[in-house]
Formats: C-alpha cells, sequence, structure tokens
C-alpha cells in the first residue's frame, strides 16, 4: 500500500479539515503531490520549518507555537504568589477548629459525666439508691406545722398497749401523759385484764405496766410505766376546736403499730351511747372525725395541726352487725381532752374518776313528742332541786346546746367537772323557763 491510499484512509476515517501554515485550507482530498516539498531544515531558519517532514506526524493536522508577547519597557512585573500559601491557611484553619472542637466536646463531655455521677446514673463504685459517695440519701426536712412535721414530734409519745385477758390478748392505743411514765388509754382496752399491760414504744422498746386504775363510764384508765426520757404529750383545748378544723389520729389499728391518718374535725358535742347489752354504758360528747379509725386505734391522741392532744380516739360507727368485722367509715368518735385529763388526773390523784351529775333522773324510754329529756325524779337537796327543777320538766338545752333526748342530757352532764355552772332551759307545761344549776359529783 502506498502512501497516498494510506492518507486518503485516515481522511474518510477522521473527517479533518486543516490549514496550512500561511491559513490556507487544504480540501481533505487534496494529493500528496500537492503537498509543499520538505525542505532540510537550514541553520537559522525556525526549528519548526521542517515539522512537515517529521513521519510521526499527522500532515493534516494543524500546528502552531505561540511565543508570549515580551513585557514592554517599564511595565510593572507579574505578580508572583507562592501556591502553598493558601494551602497552609486552609490546613491552620482547619486544625484550629479541630482542636477548639475537641476542646469543647471535652469540657461537655466531663461536665455531664460529673452531673450524671452526681445524680447517681453512673460512675464506679456508685451503689444504687444512694449519695454520690456511697451515703445514705439525705432524708428531706418537713415544717415543723407540716402534717409530717406534727406526726413526726408525736409520734414518740403513742405507745401500743397489750392486755392480757380471759378471751385473749386486748391491743389499744395510748399515749404518753407524764414524764414519769403515766398512760392515758381507753378502759375498754384493759378491761378485764388478768394482770397489767405491756406498753410498746415507737421504736420497738417494750416495758411492763400497772394499771393504776379506770372508770368505766367515762372509758378512761391509767397505766403507770418504768422508763427514762420518756416524751409527754402536749395537751389542747377541746374547747377551742372548730368544724372543720384538720386533725391526726395516731395509734394502732389491727395492731398496725405507728400507724397516723388525717382528716378534719366533722361535728362537736356529738352524744354517743356505747356499751355491750347487758354491759357498762357509755356515754361521751364526742368530737366527730373522719380520719380513719379501726379497731387498735383505741386510746391513742387525736391531735390538732399545732401536735396538741384534743381527744381520745374511743369508739366507732359501722355498717357491720358484729363489732369483729365492724371497719371504718369515716365515722369515728373521741373523747373531748378536756373531760379525759380530769378523770385521768383523778384516777393519778385517788385512784378514781369523779362523775358530774345533774341530781335528777331522766325518762329513757324514747323521744318526747316536742324533743328535750323528760326529768322523771329530781334527788332532794341536789343540783337539780336546788335551782327550782322539778320531775315533769323538760330540759330543752344545756349551756346552748340542744337537748333532743336522755342519751344526750347525760353525756353533756358527763362532759363538765364537777363544781361547774351551766345554764338549763326547760319547758313546764306551755312555758319555757330558764334555770343556773351548779353540778355536782356523784356521792358514789
Amino acid at each position: 500500500m502506498n502512501r497516498s491510499t494510506d492518507w486518503e484512509a485516515a481522511n474518510v476515517t477522521d473527517g479533518w479539515h486543516w490549514h496550512q501554515p500561511d491559513g490556507t485550507a487544504t480540501p481533505a482530498t487534496s494529493s500528496p503531490s500537492a503537498r509543499p516539498p520538505v525542505t532540510p531544515h537550514a541553520a537559522g531558519s525556525p526549528w519548526w520549518s521542517d515539522a512537515l517532514g517529521d513521519p510521526w506526524r499527522d500532515p493534516r493536522a494543524p500546528a502552531a507555537v505561540v511565543l508570549p508577547t515580551p513585557p514592554s519597557p517599564g511595565a510593572a512585573p507579574e505578580p508572583v504568589t507562592d501556591p502553598a500559601a493558601a494551602s497552609r491557611r486552609g490546613l491552620t484553619s482547619v486544625l484550629l477548629i479541630a482542636i477548639f472542637s475537641a476542646l469543647l466536646a471535652g469540657a461537655l463531655g466531663g461536665s455531664l459525666g460529673y452531673a450524671l455521677a452526681l445524680r447517681g446514673g453512673v460512675g464506679g463504685g456508685t451503689v444504687l439508691g444512694s449519695g454520690p459517695n456511697g451515703e445514705a440519701p439525705a432524708v428531706a426536712q418537713r415544717p415543723p406545722d407540716s402534717l409530717a412535721g406534727v406526726a413526726e414530734r408525736v409520734a414518740p409519745s403513742v405507745v401500743t398497749v397489750r392486755a392480757a385477758t380471759k378471751g385473749g390478748t386486748s391491743i389499744g392505743s395510748g399515749f404518753v401523759a407524764t414524764a414519769d411514765g403515766y398512760v392515758i388509754t381507753n378502759d375498754h382496752v384493759v378491761e378485764g385484764a388478768t394482770g397489767g399491760a405491756t406498753v410498746v414504744f415507737n421504736d420497738g422498746a417494750t416495758a411492763s405496766g400497772s394499771i393504776v386504775g379506770h372508770d368505766a363510764e367515762s372509758d378512761i384508765a391509767v397505766i403507770k410505766v418504768s422508763r427514762p426520757n420518756l416524751v409527754p404529750v402536749e395537751f389542747g383545748d377541746s374547747e377551742a376546736i372548730a368544724v372543720g378544723d384538720p386533725v391526726l389520729a395516731f395509734g394502732s389499728p389491727l395492731a398496725l403499730a405507728n400507724t397516723v391518718t388525717a382528716g378534719i374535725v366533722s361535728a362537736l358535742d356529738r352524744t354517743i351511747q356505747s356499751g355491750e347489752p347487758g354491759g357498762q354504758v357509755r356515754y361521751y360528747a364526742a368530737i366527730q372525725t373522719d380520719a380513719a379509725v379501726n379497731q387498735g386505734n383505741s386510746g391513742g391522741p387525736l391531735v390538732d395541726s399545732g401536735g396538741r392532744v384534743v381527744g381520745v380516739n374511743s369508739v366507732i360507727k359501722s355498717l357491720a352487725a358484729d363489732e369483729e368485722q365492724a371497719g371504718n367509715i369515716g365515722l369515728a368518735f373521741a373523747i373531748p381532752i378536756n373531760q379525759a385529763k380530769r378523770v385521768a388526773q383523778d384516777i393519778i390523784d385517788t385512784g378514781k374518776a369523779r362523775r358530774t351529775v345533774i341530781g335528777a333522773q331522766v325518762d329513757g324510754s324514747g323521744r318526747n313528742p316536742g324533743g328535750g329529756a323528760r326529768l322523771t325524779a329530781v334527788d332532794a337537796g341536789g343540783p337539780a332541786a336546788a335551782s327550782g327543777l322539778r320531775a315533769g320538766d323538760v330540759v330543752t338545752k344545756l349551756d346552748g346546746r340542744p337537748v333532743e333526748q336522755a342519751t344526750d342530757l347525760i353525756a353533756l352532764v358527763r362532759k363538765y367537772a364537777p363544781g361547774a355552772v351551766v345554764t338549763v332551759e326547760y319547758r313546764r307545761g306551755s312555758s319555757k323557763q330558764n334555770a343556773s344549776v351548779t353540778l355536782a359529783a356523784d356521792a358514789k
């Protein structure tokens, strides 16, 4: 194959149009004979003058060499820059950002770890439920006048009372009344005791107690124990409380020692007659409360919002017919502390309590049509007779408190101490009259 044929094949394949150095276009189909002759390189001629004779060069490809224009005299030299300078500045910024990020991350991580360690979330050696250094968590302090503060203050003075009887063991509550060991409880807690009583304090310590005395009708008993550092309760004034006042009931309901329940004073001078058929009848002009009280609370203190004892928890109302099945329904009754304290003081001083009387018998067969308590007899020389009352009179109020039936009159009279002067309103026939009566102690 000759060279001319090879070029033509290449032209067909590439399809380029090239120009000679003088800018004249050469057809793609021109023959090799039309090309300028190759002249040998002459001395002093440009080096490309024999380029057309280069056997490795495509004769149809254009070729040009551009020489830079020399700077004009007086022109400012082209600025010279270091190509690595920008790279170094970029690298420095990256390093600074990386260092700052690492420091920030370390600080945040350390702070977070320290906070979690303080909370007990993480940290070597931290025990679940303990403080950061392994110590027990601090118990939050409650204000002294809060319910928790009152409960903490009164609890050391509250006790559980256990008395052995022929029927088993009677369990009730009580509270320390004096620093030398006198404890007040209910008569029915120690009723029928074959010996003394065992007193259990709120810290679990026990002490044997002797029964100093008890009064069945007022349902108050006193026990004497010997133990150092006893903390007596603070007594309040049951005449100063009002319906709606908050109260706390302490004791061992259902043998659950150190129990505290809260409620309010629901009513005052609620007259209660209690006792088993054929047994001792007890009368209360009671403080009614909705604090949860159950069997075992008997004898425990009812305290006001200041931690002062205002009553002795004694009896509850229940829908159950069987006393053993009775439970709290929000109706509990406490002996007013003014009455309980007076009876307890009598027992401590004399071994027995004085019973307050008006000197008359009342009709307990039922309610009078017009209300009130009808006097069936008046003791000669007694308080009622001395005030001009006669049999047949119907007492309707005692010191302003309504009397609806015989139980009301008996319970209200028992509330007062012997020697107290009360105003009695009564009906005689169709007329209403008043009398001032000085109550007395029972001759028994």
